[in-house]
């Protein structure tokens, strides 16, 4: 796709902090951990990577503003527009060997995403949006949601809770009656990458609550720009301010996000 002066800057920078990442992957075992809290670490490569980040994008647009995972959020002197970056989703997978985590960029204006990139670059996936002009994946691939339309055949991907986190009885009842009526449901640990995968058809939906922000944010656009939905777990609400989220093909989004919203 021909894009924006905006996502090419945000692709150079993924790709750029997606190099220093794949460097530390490879000697994962040497890296030093901190633990930000149970079940939640953030390493030495994960801060690299956001600075690198940073400095690319805050270097090419100052006035912006900025909200990062690991540096927090910074105002602009344009109130109109901030990067969201999540410099690797998916960081317990990366410390235990597992090639599955993401770098995510979007750009917010006016309080919508309107540009976004999601780089795998253990697999050397980039998944590209912009506000209008699709969804595309290596810049050759023209991304669409799946067009399957009965659940039984279909697959979905959340995140499961870990370390006590509050969200997890919630899950559980989800997960209770969803299971029974699909394929499967997968849990492989980045949010990012599961939004991707929706937007690319390998899903046919994804959920999660307790989620941030950066997490979220440009996958969001790549499903809409691929012809999905995306919606709040609890009508009403925004997915990036209450973290809580659902996405689906256009199909089974209604009859997806009902199951999810069912109160016991």
């Amino acid at each position: 796709m021909q894009g924006s002066a905006n996502l090419n800057l945000m692709i150079k920078a993924a790709r750029k902090a997606g190099r220093s990442l794949v460097k530390d992957f490879r000697e994962v075992e040497n890296l030093q951990v901190s633990s930000k809290g149970p079940g939640d670490f953030v390493s030495k490569a994960d801060r690299e990577a956001e600075r690198i980040i940073k400095e690319e994008l805050m270097g090419a647009r100052p006035t912006y503003g900025w909200l990062g995972e690991e540096t927090g959020e910074q105002d602009g002197a344009d109130p109109t527009r901030r990067w969201i970056v999540d410099p690797l989703d998916g960081t317990t997978n990366f410390l235990h060997g597992l090639p599955h985590w993401a770098v995510s960029i979007a750009l917010e204006h006016k309080g919508e995403i309107v540009s976004a990139v999601v780089f795998d670059p253990a697999k050397d996936e980039m998944f590209v949006a912009e506000k209008g002009a699709g969804a595309w994946l290596n810049d050759t691939r023209r991304l669409r949601v799946s067009g399957r339309r009965v659940m039984i055949e279909s697959i979905f991907a959340t995140g499961v809770p870990f370390g006590g986190r509050g969200t997890l009885p919630a899950t559980l009842k989800d997960l209770a009656r969803l299971m029974p009526v699909c394929a499967g449901v997968r849990r492989f640990g980045s949010a990012a990458l599961d939004l991707a995968y929706v937007a690319a058809g390998r899903y046919e939906g994804y959920w999660e609550r307790g989620i941030h922000a950066w997490d979220i944010a440009a996958g969001m656009l790549l499903v809409k720009e691929a012809g999905g939905f995306v919606g709040p777990v609890r009508e009403d609400d925004n997915p990036l301010e209450k973290g809580a989220v659902i996405a689906g093909n256009g199909e089974l989004f209604e009859p997806f996000a009902r199951i999810i919203r069912t109160r016991d």
